[in-house]
């Protein structure tokens, strides 16, 4: 089975990451995607992360109907901060008649020269880039990639931070049910 990784701190997932992760199991041959919830991004600031654990639980509450999609707590006993390359070295051992790709913006691939052993992860695993405005892919550092042009929402999890701390609708930029599970928890109220 062919897998894709989408790795993110979903803080929260809204549905520009369901969007995207739709789309790859739609114009790619990856079968499922598995939404790997990183603790810690080691380029994000820690603090404003909500914990994992409520963070994977809105990523389940959002993906509960689709059977293609998968929630992960791979990283959750892994060493912080989270490192791509350890991840799949660690899922490679695990699930050895998987085959797994990344999936990414090119935005963020772009930036890959500057990842942990870049040069054995784009030797190594296949990557899907959806296309970000301003962002095109103009070298591919050896890697196998596949470019999609996604269906893109010009939305953030910072923006959805911010309308939630100003006591405003985060109503369509996330699933309903996420949006109640933030809510009645007081999830980002500040």
């Amino acid at each position: 089975m062919h897998i894709g990784l989408y790795f993110g701190s979903f803080n929260p997932i809204h549905n520009g990451h369901l969007i995207i992760a739709n789309h790859v199991t739609q114009y790619t041959d990856i079968d499922k995607v598995w939404f790997i919830v990183s603790p810690h991004n080691p380029f994000k600031e820690a603090q404003t992360l909500l914990n994992e654990y409520h963070r994977l639980h809105l990523v389940n509450i959002a993906i509960e109907d689709n059977t293609k999609f998968r929630a992960s707590n791979i990283e959750f006993n892994m060493p912080k901060p989270s490192y791509t390359i350890d991840t799949l070295t660690y899922l490679a051992e695990k699930f050895p008649f998987e085959r797994f790709s990344v999936i990414l913006g090119s935005d963020s691939f772009q930036n890959i020269h500057r990842w942990k052993n870049f040069e054995m992860l784009v030797g190594r695993y296949a990557f899907v880039v959806y296309n970000r405005p301003g962002y095109v892919v103009k070298d591919t550092f050896g890697a196998s990639v596949t470019t999609l042009d996604a269906p893109l929402l010009d939305i953030s999890s910072t923006f959805i931070r911010k309308q939630i701390r100003e006591k405003k609708s985060i109503k369509y930029l996330v699933p309903d049910a996420v949006d109640q599970y933030i809510a009645a928890n007081r999830y980002y109220a500040g």
